[in-house]
């Protein structure tokens, strides 16, 4: 198992593509953190089906956009534990109107869940990765932050800022034996998107030449998401994994 004995932190842990990445950890052997706020059942439920296909689990309830909640979660997860391996920045928001309609309040819903939230962790965690001299930091982008997104302009705003952190990451994290990474997934079916896939003509505009995109699983960015977070990825820093069916490549 490519994640035996590994401590991981995941995000959104409760849905879409985080909860497909928190079973194939475990399927890997790691101890997972299933870390969520808005539907703590579910994260219960998550973790408790980890565990009843023999893996390790366990959920916690956290607004990942808190300062307080969020070093809560890191002291009780190393009390715990002991260390933190894995961290993947997956939580995310989006609301999907022009520029002139969103609000202020739903700007700052977005970017705090995208944008803050990840400083917030990477802030609690990075001295205990520094202090073991190890960790993998992964974080899920999107295709919005490359080429920008009609009608979700603080959603590829937020994006754009985790590519920028990530890349500010590696450079201040490889030599303490860091990994920084991202994965920039295709459109993807999850609970997030569930409006915009309900739009006839929005998933006809996805699905329309040049992009031809194809509607994505959650399950297939986990191969990505194990690969960055195992020792095979030793030497893998500042790589946008992008994992879109060959959207991106062909435009």
């Amino acid at each position: 198992m490519r994640l035996k004995n590994k401590i991981a932190v995941v995000t959104g842990g409760s849905g879409g593509i985080g909860e497909a990445i928190c079973y194939a950890y475990a399927k890997e052997g790691a101890f997972v953190i299933v870390v969520n706020k808005n539907n703590p059942e579910k994260g219960i439920s998550v973790a408790n089906k980890i565990k009843a296909d023999g893996g390790l689990a366990e959920a916690i309830g956290c607004d990942i956009t808190n300062p307080s909640e969020v070093n809560e979660l890191v002291q009780k997860v190393i009390k715990d534990h002991g260390r933190i391996d894995i961290l993947v920045n997956n939580a995310g928001a989006l609301v999907f109107k022009n520029i002139e309609d969103h609000s202020m309040d739903e700007w700052d819903h977005v970017i705090n869940v995208n944008l803050k939230s990840a400083y917030l962790l990477l802030h609690a965690i990075v001295p205990h990765m520094k202090k073991q001299s190890y960790g993998k930091i992964i974080f899920i982008s999107s295709l919005a932050a490359i080429r920008g997104l009609s009608g979700a302009s603080a959603y590829a705003a937020s994006k754009g800022g985790i590519l920028a952190l990530a890349k500010s990451m590696v450079a201040e994290l490889a030599s303490f034996n860091i990994n920084v990474n991202l994965i920039t997934p295709g459109f993807t079916a999850t609970s997030m998107n569930q409006e915009l896939r309900s739009d006839p003509d929005f998933m006809q505009q996805i699905k329309a030449p040049p992009s031809g995109h194809k509607l994505m699983q959650p399950k297939e960015l986990t191969g990505a998401a194990v690969f960055l977070a195992s020792e095979d990825a030793s030497c893998v820093h500042g790589v946008d994994l992008i994992v879109d069916g060959g959207v991106a490549a062909v435009q």
